[in-house]
């Protein structure tokens, strides 16, 4: 699992004056693994923001969604590949920022992670895919180069920061 430095956010003066604690990434991982709906934003073309509620599953220190290339946040990916994401609450905040790549046929195990993952999350509201799903469109992953969360804004806002496994640098 890749390890992201852990650093209070930059806040400007009067938004959070003594923060106490800062979160865990196993705590964001938790909540990326438990969340049913993901929000993503993406840009079109043209510079104006895309929104999108998605499905999706935490494998593998990624975010994992499907969908057709034909749609708008696919086309705005295949023009940008910088999206951010976030889940629904914002008591208990998570806030993704990264790069999505279009992974196509996914190697066998990879698939049977992901079905697995789709089958217990989505599977009683209808969707079950089988580990080949992804075998002719593929599917989205998301890497997170940053990541925001707080459970109480005031006390344990928290940045994690990754770095380019092959470079060192910050993402």
């Amino acid at each position: 699992m890749r390890e992201p430095k852990v650093m209070r956010p930059f806040f400007p003066p009067g938004y959070v004056e003594h923060p106490t604690a800062l979160l865990t990434w196993a705590h964001v991982v938790q909540r990326l693994t438990d969340a049913k709906n993901y929000w993503l934003c993406s840009v079109r073309p043209d510079g104006r923001p895309h929104v999108i509620p998605k499905w999706g599953v935490w494998v593998d220190d990624k975010l994992y969604f499907d969908g057709s290339a034909k749609t708008r946040h696919a086309r705005n990916i295949a023009e940008n590949a910088h999206v951010s994401l976030h889940l629904e609450s914002g008591d208990d905040v998570v806030i993704v920022e990264g790069v999505v790549e279009l992974v196509q046929h996914p190697a066998p195990e990879l698939g049977v992670k992901l079905s697995q993952g789709y089958k217990a999350k989505y599977a009683a509201i209808g969707y079950a895919p089988e580990p080949t799903q992804w075998d002719e469109d593929g599917i989205f992953a998301i890497t997170p180069s940053m990541a925001l969360a707080w459970t109480r804004f005031a006390e344990d806002p928290t940045k994690f920061v990754f770095e380019d496994e092959q470079t060192g640098l910050e993402l």
